[in-house]
């Protein structure tokens, strides 16, 4: 089954999503100097502000992934994004990644209610049957928001992650459209 990419503006009670765009690169590019978020979300890459923008500027025309800004209810800036990516039309799976631009937007709710958006979105619209992701275990604010909007846990990967060190592991959680659907979402 052909799993048809849509990429609508999502209407939330704190926050919109719309898909990234081009003008999100500064934002998004701001966000990089957030070492507490770049350490949570175990991101690493030598960052510029030309290949943020042509990142930036490619997401709308991607085929096997959905971008989102996370912004709020009256300002249309950026202050995240979730993104369901490596979709999969023959498995009808995705995986899933939030990151919000810094500690100011941290513990408001921002977080909760995009991924529960874009499970929404991914479930109802995109008509996945299952979505995964992986967090790091030195980021238990991301697994109780990943827990609290329905993901379980599935197993634990050891030491994947070499940061300043150290090695860190993560947990594998996912949910299934069944689990979504059961919850009275839909």
């Amino acid at each position: 089954m052909k799993i048809i990419i849509s990429k609508p503006n999502i209407s939330g009670t704190l926050i919109n999503l719309r898909p990234i765009v081009k003008a999100d690169a500064q934002g998004m590019f701001d966000s990089i100097a957030d070492e507490e978020g770049l350490f949570l979300t175990g991101t690493k890459g030598d960052f510029t502000f030309e290949r943020t923008e042509k990142w930036c500027a490619g997401r709308l025309d991607a085929d096997e992934r959905v971008d989102y800004a996370i912004t709020l209810k009256d300002n249309p800036a950026y202050i995240g994004e979730v993104v369901l990516n490596h979709i999969d039309d023959e498995e009808r799976s995705a995986n899933f990644r939030i990151a919000l631009a810094g500690p100011k937007y941290y513990n408001k709710g921002y977080g909760s209610e995009a991924a529960y958006l874009m499970l929404k979105h991914g479930f109802e619209t995109l008509k996945l049957h299952r979505i995964e992701l992986s967090v790091y275990d030195h980021n238990p604010r991301a697994r109780r928001v990943y827990e609290k909007v329905g993901f379980v846990k599935e197993g634990v990967r050891r030491d994947v992650l070499f940061w300043e060190g150290k090695y860190y592991s993560d947990t594998t959680m996912s949910m299934l459209e069944e689990e979504w659907f059961s919850k009275g979402h839909g």
